[in-house]
């Protein structure tokens, strides 16, 4: 799809693609508020901007629309609209020993526990076992610092799906 195709898709059209790049409610409203887009180069960047603009609930809603790193099963059945995209990025998970998939499992139930949402991580290119370590990483953070890093995650994980909206 060309930019040019994206801005003459109807406003749901437009939000049903959005909200595969980002589960945020608000974000895809805003971007279609503002639309069009010269280019990918202004889309991604009226995604930062718009991005930055949400708040606490919104990225909290973002993030409640990922499954969990590693929980597979979950991506299947609950992911559906996003799973291919989720799959894709976790891809280096399918890899990873029955032990580090259990850490992951252990890692985020006490990250979800402690923060109150799932661990958020932009996972292309990176290894089941580098998530684990960014994720006990992680844990030390004070739940302020910790919303801001989650926050940026998120804002990876979209920019890569908007980019991959229009380069396939």
């Amino acid at each position: 799809m060309t930019i040019a195709e994206f801005d003459h898709l109807d406003t749901a059209q437009k939000r049903t693609l959005l909200l595969q790049c980002c589960g945020s409610a608000v974000w895809a409203d805003k971007i279609i508020a503002i639309l069009p887009a010269e280019d990918l180069i202004d889309l991604l960047e009226i995604a930062e901007d718009t991005w930055y603009a949400c708040g606490k609930q919104d990225w909290l809603e973002a993030f409640a629309q990922h499954p969990k790193i590693g929980d597979l099963q979950s991506l299947k059945e609950k992911f559906n609209s996003t799973a291919q995209l989720a799959e894709d990025e976790q891809s280096s998970v399918k890899q990873a020993s029955e032990q580090i998939l259990k850490e992951l499992a252990e890692g985020n139930q006490q990250y979800e526990e402690k923060f109150g949402y799932i661990f958020i991580i932009s996972a292309s290119g990176k290894s089941a076992n580098d998530m684990l370590g960014s994720l006990k990483e992680r844990m030390k953070n004070s739940p302020e610092e910790e919303l801001k890093i989650a926050m940026e995650e998120q804002l990876k994980i979209a920019k890569l799906r908007i980019e991959k909206l229009f380069t396939t």
